[in-house]
Parts: structure tokens; sequence; C-alpha cells
């Protein structure tokens, strides 16, 4: 068996530029590893691919070892979809690079690209385009997703600015997919998660933004919990499309901007992103004041790459993670007393929860016009997020975030959950993220690109049966 297991990834690195790892290699364990510390798994090999060549020589070997296929873009999603016990790994994070053109307004970016690895090109010419949060997150996962950050509100979500991308079937061709090209797939790839193929190269329409920003940050103590939500909900209801608020419960970090005495103080947050004038920004952070004065407060001009980097130490690869989404017509009374309740329970204080304010641009594009599976009337998306750092603690703040979910339930829009703040891949959760019409449109589609379900490490749609 080993020498079989030997010959096949001697026979893959002979079809492949990239570099190939098997276990016992010495960087087979960095090829293996992913975000979240909780997971664990040992892939048969590991293909370390350059271009879509080798993702297709790979693909390929897969197939005729009888190997079920994962797919590493950044290896930031929760569930450690990117890696398979028994597996071949495709990981792209060599794919990294990014093509700007300004004058066009236009980027091209690697499948393997990290967010920072965006910005930084596009910020070169005072441009961005929406994304996430983190600036280690991956380009790929979240746009396939949906990809929802600080600028949703101003531009819309990660997909609602793709014009293209490159993609790897499960036949070892490669296409390209626009709303000229495949455009069945393309509309699929925007929402339907990586259910249709390798994507190694995205096209991004692009914005001027920056280079600097500005931000708030304003905090209140667990205490005066009710009255600050209650606050930031009103405040939000009314921020013009040029300023975005994001919502959280959390210990206050310790930061240089916190006073000494309030770091690691539980409590609730508005992070409030101005990226129009700063005296819009002032007058928010005003009001702000005058209607509640925060524990402490921060308010700051910063270049757009550091506001995308401020999550990042919070964030960091060697936790364990576990988190729900749903999403929310609004924060409402109950909603807040639901949040109040269950926040003091948790074990450990770098858990949190986050709310994302989806409208404005969000709001713009047609239900219809991508496979993303949230509607687009105006709301919160929720991210119940647990962070911890050994098993014991991981498996009490699991069962605490499932029960803040459940009882968000009552409250929210009855939809399934944003599929990248999916853990548990459950077939049901699925279904209801997408709806009865989508989820049918994707299956017949997935039959068309995948009709064996090469694709399946993910959130998984199986193909339409004819």
């Amino acid at each position: 068996m080993t020498q079989m297991v030997s010959g096949g990834i001697e026979a893959l690195r002979a079809a492949l530029e990239g570099d190939v790892y098997g276990p016992g290699d010495a960087r087979y364990d960095e090829g293996r590893r992913v975000w979240n510390a909780q997971i664990d798994r040992h892939p048969a090999v590991v293909a370390m691919c350059t271009s879509a060549a080798d993702v297709a020589a790979a693909i390929a070997h897969a197939q005729r070892e009888a190997l079920p296929i994962s797919v590493r873009g950044g290896g930031h999603n929760t569930s450690g979809s990117a890696v398979m016990d028994g597996g071949l790994m495709i990981n792209l994070s060599q794919m990294s690079s990014v093509t700007v053109d300004p004058e066009a307004r236009r980027a091209r970016v690697g499948g393997g690209a990290l967010l920072a690895d965006m910005d930084a090109a596009t910020q070169e010419h005072g441009l961005a385009t929406p994304g996430g949060v983190v600036s280690h997150t991956g380009i790929g996962g979240l746009t396939l997703g949906g990809g929802m950050g600080w600028l949703t509100r101003k531009h819309g979500l990660s997909i609602d600015n793709l014009i293209g991308a490159e993609v790897v079937l499960a036949d070892g061709s490669v296409v390209w997919a626009s709303e000229a090209e495949n455009p069945d797939l393309f509309w699929a790839l925007r929402g339907g998660g990586g259910n249709f193929g390798v994507v190694t190269t995205f096209e991004f329409a692009l914005h001027p933004v920056g280079p600097i920003v500005n931000f708030g940050f304003f905090f209140w103590e667990a205490a005066r919990g009710t009255e600050a939500l209650r606050l930031i909900r009103d405040t939000i209801a009314s921020l013009p499309r040029e300023l975005n608020g994001l919502v959280a419960a959390l210990n206050a970090p310790p930061a240089p901007f916190v006073p000494e005495q309030h770091r690691f103080a539980p409590g609730y947050a508005l992070m409030l992103t101005g990226f129009g004038t700063p005296e819009e920004h002032a007058e928010q952070a005003q009001r702000l004041r005058a209607a509640l004065p925060p524990l402490f407060e921060f308010i700051t001009p910063v270049p757009y790459t550091a506001l995308q980097q401020m999550q990042d130490e919070g964030t960091a690869w060697g936790q364990l993670w576990y988190e729900k989404g749903t999403q929310l017509p609004d924060l409402t009374d109950d909603v807040i007393d639901v949040l109040t309740e269950h926040f003091p329970r948790r074990t450990s204080p770098l858990s949190m929860f986050a709310f994302y304010r989806l409208d404005q641009a969000y709001s713009e594009v047609d239900e219809d016009a991508t496979a993303y599976g949230g509607g687009r009337s105006p709301r919160y998306a929720a991210t119940l997020v647990a962070a911890v750092h050994d098993l014991d603690t991981w498996a009490k703040e699991r069962e605490w975030i499932r029960g803040v979910w459940s009882a968000l339930q009552p409250y929210s829009l009855g939809i399934g959950d944003y599929i990248n703040a999916m853990t548990e891949f459950e077939e049901d959760r699925i279904k209801a993220s997408y709806g009865p019409a989508k989820y049918d449109r994707l299956a017949r589609i997935k039959a068309v690109y995948d009709p064996r379900n090469i694709f399946r490490s993910n959130m998984n749609i199986p193909p339409a049966t004819p």
C-alpha cells in the first residue's frame, strides 16, 4: 500500500509544476494546515498548484486514484472544508497574484490570494472592491459564498462586483465564466460556494476608496447593553450610504487606544467607518456621545488597508473556532433581550457576536441576479463566533453558540444561514439557505458542470437527477 501511495505521489509530482507533499514530507503539515486549529485532518496528498494546468492535473490524478478532492484557498473557513482525511488537497496558496488595471478599474486576483494581497495592490491606485473585515481571509471562499464587509452598504457584496472567473471543471477543462460566457455557471459561482469547479482567477470591478477613511470605535459596558444596542440600532437606521456600522458584543481589546482600566471589559461596540467627509463621521459621533456617552471611544483617520487589518490579531491563526449565522430583519427589543441575556454566559472571553448591516447597495441588486441565498431586503447578518484555546472549552462554547442561535430563531427571517458562516453542513440548512427555486437551479447547473459530484467537500449541492 505504501508503495502504491508513494508511486501515485511521484506520478503527480511529475505532472505538476508546483510542489506535492505526502505524509512524512517536511512541509506536509504546513500544506494541510488551516486557520481553525480545531481541524486536524490528514490528506493523502497535498498539491501546491501554481496554475490552472496544475489544478487540472491534480483533479485528473485524484479521479484516477479514486481520491476525494478538497480545495484550499485561504484556508479560513471555520468548517475546515479545505482538507479531508485521505483525500487530495488542492492548495491554491501559491496562486496569489493580483493584477490591477487602474484605467478600467479592474483587478484580476489569483484563487489563492488573501484579502490583504488584493487590498495592497488595489490601494496603490486608490481603488478597492468589497471584501471581508479580516485581511488574512481568502478571496476565493469569501467571494463564492457572497462576501460582505465594510464596503457592502456602498458597493454591495463581493459577488456583486465580480466580472468574471477562470474555472477548472471536473473534467479538467478550463473555462471563463461571465455574463457573456457560460452565464449559468457565472450565476452559480456568485453565492453557490465551491460546488462547480476550482476558481483559479477572479476578475473584480473596482471603486475609488481611500486611501484614508474615517474610523470610530464606541464601547459601552455590559451593564448598559440594552440602552447601547437600542442606540446603535437607531443610529445605523439613519446612516447615509457613505457610513457603515459593524455591531459587536465582545471584550474590549488590549489595544493602545483602550484605557488600561477598561481593557478586556465585556460590552457592546459600534465600529463606525466613514468613506465620505470627516464632518459626516464627526456628526454621527456627536449624536452617539450626546444620546448615551460611551465608556470610551476612539476616533481617527486610518488608511483603508489598516482598517481591513484591525481584526487580524483577534482572529489570528492557532485558535479553535466555531460559528453559526442567522439573518434578522432588525435589532428589535426582543433580539436585544436575547443578546444581553446570553452574552454573559460565555466561557471564553474571546467569543463574540458580530452584526453586519445589509442595505443600500446590497438591497439594490435583484433577488435572482445571483445564486446568493440571502434575500436582498434590508437586514442584519448575525455571526455568532466561539474562539478558544482548548477542546474542552470549545465544546462548551459550541453549545453556548447553538443556544444563542436557537433563541434568535423566532425573530429571524426564517431562512437558512449565510453559507460562509456555516460550520455544519446539514442538508436541510443548505436548502433553506437558498430556498427551493435557487437550490433546484443550482442542482441543475451542478448536473451540467460536475455530474459526478467531484467537488463535494463544501456546502454541497448534489447534481440534479436527470
